[in-house]
């Protein structure tokens, strides 16, 4: 049977993986054994997805990044370039932890940005936005935009992934979709 995904030649792909239709597999990327990636994903160059990492569909990986096993992204996820995930809270060379890697889920629609660096262990909400560079140390609210080091809140983006300018009655408009957004208990939904 004829594979329905694209990797480049100079891409490993170990056995046991699951790779959805329409994929791509750029240069020099390692597909580690029982990852699940889901349709129409671009896993950009050299990037690591490590064993039982899954990827919903349509997630999109910018170059230079590893992917530890315990992070799970979920459908319409955008990875910048070079960013990072940490797989366990206190490394060391000289002792095994490979029991201990903690879970990290980047929900439906988020966004991290350029060389930000995720902490393991806390969960991107539903089409955050991680600014470059920041540093996540603690969970992240849906529609969040969080930036520094290390990460703090400093607004709210629509799915269209522009800034949220809430009026008094705690509603605010998408620039681009024109989609409307609620602002209660600093927390944001969609109307």
């Amino acid at each position: 049977m004829e594979k329905e995904y694209f990797a480049h030649e100079t891409a490993v792909i170990d056995e046991g993986c699951k790779i959805g239709k329409g994929t791509k597999i750029w240069h020099f990327s390692h597909i580690m054994p029982n990852c699940e990636i889901g349709e129409n994903c671009n896993i950009g160059q050299n990037v690591v997805v490590s064993p039982e990492v899954k990827l919903g569909r349509n997630v999109k990986v910018q170059n230079n990044v590893s992917i530890y096993t315990g992070v799970i992204c979920e459908d319409d996820v955008f990875l910048g370039p070079s960013m990072v995930f940490t797989n366990v809270i206190n490394p060391r060379s000289a002792v095994n932890r490979r029991g201990q890697y903690m879970r990290t889920v980047v929900k439906k629609g988020a966004s991290i940005g350029a060389n930000a660096t995720i902490v393991c262990g806390h969960d991107i909400g539903r089409f955050a936005f991680v600014g470059a560079g920041a540093v996540v140390t603690k969970e992240v609210p849906d529609y969040a935009l969080v930036v520094g080091n290390p990460a703090r809140q400093v607004g709210w983006m629509s799915e269209y992934g522009h800034k949220l300018k809430f009026d008094e009655n705690g509603i605010a408009v998408c620039p681009e979709s024109g989609e409307k957004y609620k602002l209660e208990n600093n927390k944001v939904f969609k109307l």
